[in-house]
């Protein structure tokens, strides 16, 4: 099992930054792509950002230059760098990682596929 715990989320007013993490509880091997979402009430979750394991990122087309996610390079960790954020920006934002091989730490053996989600961390942009 690989738990997501997203953090960085807050209360912020438009035009400011803010920067969520999400952190796995394990070391993973290697996963085809790392993702951010976010649901605003009354809305269907969406995607805003997604990194592949190759390093290419792609943006929900409201968030391009204003939004960056990275990772850190031993891929425990995934961040999204929001910046000039709008009222619009306001949702529960998800961490999800597809693809996910880990060593189980009794027996080694090397595990996966694995989809993951994080719990949400709430940000809300004021006007």
């Amino acid at each position: 099992q690989v738990q997501l715990v997203e953090s960085g989320g807050g209360l912020v007013q438009a035009g400011g930054s803010l920067r969520l993490t999400c952190a796995a509880s394990r070391r993973i091997v290697s996963f085809n792509t790392m993702a951010w979402y976010r649901q605003a009430p009354g809305n269907q979750r969406e995607l805003v950002a997604d990194l592949k394991s190759s390093g290419t990122t792609n943006y929900t087309d409201s968030v391009k230059g204003r939004f960056t996610i990275s990772r850190d390079n031993a891929k425990n960790t995934v961040f999204l760098q929001m910046s000039s954020l709008k009222p619009e920006d306001t949702a529960v934002y998800y961490c999800n990682v597809d693809g996910v091989y880990y060593y189980d730490s009794l027996t080694t053996n090397l595990r996966g596929p694995y989809n993951y989600w994080g719990q949400g961390t709430q940000v809300t942009v004021s006007s």
